[in-house]
């Protein structure tokens, strides 16, 4: 990858020498080689450069998993803007907030998302140009001839927001600079074997919103010009045979999908084209990889990563000699150090909370930067982990309340927010719990006032959570007690949750 600074540079170097090549993939049919692909891309940056974008300016892109969500990223990085990507599935609240976040200039949307993001726009004092995929807005967009545009002169530009919890408690947004994202790319492809290879034909079911989905699935097909089959969203039953049918070799999942295939049919049949399996974005267990593969006979690796990492950390395909329960080690390029309260390396086998540092590391929160890597450029992720002798992380727990649904983050106290608005709520405290199909739920401990019904008190607070939040943020249990345990500083004692929970799951409580 000498000499390209910008991610949409790979998509041009492969149309202007493998037009022809077979690029991108969906399930209903569509295709795109790479010079389809580029001609797209090129027009999106010509017509959002007509609709008024300028260089650093942001544009929201709330599209699933499909063909004009590639074009659409892309489109924007090689207008030199920034690209937002948002899930499609949050709620008109939470879109409302993120566009006047960022600041987003123009919102593009889909059939699934356009009512959501046209109510969350109008809301503004400013609103957006709201463009719609499917609606003349868009098919004016692209109605251009693609103009080129100068290269991008510095890869310290913004890239991209991602919308995370970061460490603060509140969702923010990552500032992806275009050296981060291609930092992680060339990182990833440094590994041997390979993740991703030029032969390859990747399955893509993976949210493009979400990173691992973004740079560790779109930008590795990027750099190595293999195939990406585009699904909308993973089904159970349904996604086996998209595998067949397109002769995916590769499949990067979240852990959910284990726990889904443990009872699927023929399952080893219909993977048969698949070489390897890469399992990110929350921790997996070493039992349901074991069954995995002694089920189908596909290897699974196992990976670490962040948001603000872009976002492969370590692999154990990095691994000299992989152990049950590891994530790997850390990829070329990646420093990994565990350090003590005191910011001091942990005595013996003890374990610390996790420090990265590298080219693929963000530039702190948005708007500031705040939050970024240290002078050092250290940045301490909020993980607690060990290292094995060989130089494998294990992780062990998080410093931070973050809970992973689905491979997607919620922090606790956005979800309290939302329950207290609810009338009747007195106290509320938010955890997460184990789950077998998630990795993690979301649990809501609540205090009723006196006046209160508690039956009709959970409905109304599952119906507000339903209005105000995405579904995998929403409770998927709410429990009303007398009181909320809190500290002497008035802090609710969520260790104490927890040992409910837990004491719940072992069958000593009802």
């Amino acid at each position: 990858m000498s000499g390209v600074r910008d991610v949409a540079e790979l998509v041009g170097a492969a149309a202007a020498e493998e037009p022809d090549r077979l690029a991108l993939v969906e399930t209903g049919g569509r295709r795109r080689t790479w010079a389809e692909l580029e001609d797209e891309v090129a027009r999106t940056a010509t017509g959002l450069g007509r609709e008024g974008v300028v260089g650093g300016q942001r544009v929201l892109v709330a599209v699933g998993n499909r063909i004009e969500f590639v074009t659409t990223y892309l489109g924007v990085l090689r207008a030199q803007a920034v690209a937002v990507p948002v899930n499609p599935l949050s709620t008109v609240d939470e879109l409302g907030r993120m566009l006047e976040d960022s600041g987003a200039r123009v919102a593009v949307a889909d059939a699934g998302t356009a009512g959501a993001v046209r109510a969350a726009a109008q809301a503004l004092a400013a609103p957006p140009r709201v463009v719609v995929v499917g609606e003349a807005s868009y098919d004016e967009l692209l109605d251009v001839e693609p103009r080129p545009v100068p290269p991008l002169q510095d890869p310290e530009k913004l890239a991209a927001l991602l919308y995370t919890s970061g460490t603060s408690g509140r969702p923010r947004a990552a500032m992806l600079t275009h050296r981060a994202l291609l930092a992680n790319v060339d990182q990833v492809a440094q590994v041997e074997p390979p993740m991703v290879a030029r032969e390859d034909v990747v399955l893509g079911v993976l949210p493009l919103f979400h990173v691992y989905g973004l740079n560790a699935v779109l930008g590795a097909v990027l750099r190595h010009r293999a195939v990406l089959v585009l699904v909308e969203r993973f089904d159970p039953h349904r996604t086996p045979d998209v595998v067949a049918a397109e002769r995916c070799t590769v499949l990067p999942v979240a852990p959910p999908v284990f726990a889904y295939w443990a009872d699927e049919p023929e399952l080893a049949e219909r993977l048969r084209s698949v070489r390897v399996v890469l399992s990110g974005s929350a921790p997996l267990s070493a039992q349901a990889c074991e069954q995995f593969t002694a089920r189908t006979g596909i290897p699974v690796h196992q990976g670490y990563g962040l948001t603000e990492a872009a976002p492969v950390v370590t692999s154990t395909l990095c691994s000299a000699h992989p152990r049950p329960g590891s994530v790997g080690a850390a990829l070329p390029g990646v420093g990994l150090r565990l350090v003590d309260e005191g910011g001091r390396a942990p005595e013996g086998d003890d374990v610390g909370e996790i420090q990265v540092r590298g080219a693929n590391l963000f530039s702190g929160y948005w708007p500031d930067g705040d939050g970024g890597p240290d002078a050092e450029g250290w940045w301490s992720t909020g993980d607690v982990g060990f290292l094995d002798e060989d130089g494998d992380l294990f992780l062990v727990d998080r410093l931070k309340e973050l809970v992973i649904v689905s491979g997607f983050n919620v922090y606790p106290t956005e979800v309290e927010d939302v329950v207290a608005e609810v009338p009747g709520v007195e106290d509320v405290g938010v955890i997460g719990v184990e789950d077998p199909q998630t990795g993690e739920a979301v649990v809501a401990y609540m205090r009723a006032q006196a006046s209160a019904d508690p039956a009709a008190l959970v409905m109304a607070v599952r119906e507000h959570c339903a209005a105000r939040l995405a579904r995998f943020k929403q409770p998927s249990r709410v429990e009303v007690v007398d009181e909320l345990p809190r500290t002497v500083t008035g802090k609710v004692q969520k260790g104490r949750l927890r040992t409910i929970e837990r004491r719940r799951a072992l069958g000593l409580l009802e």
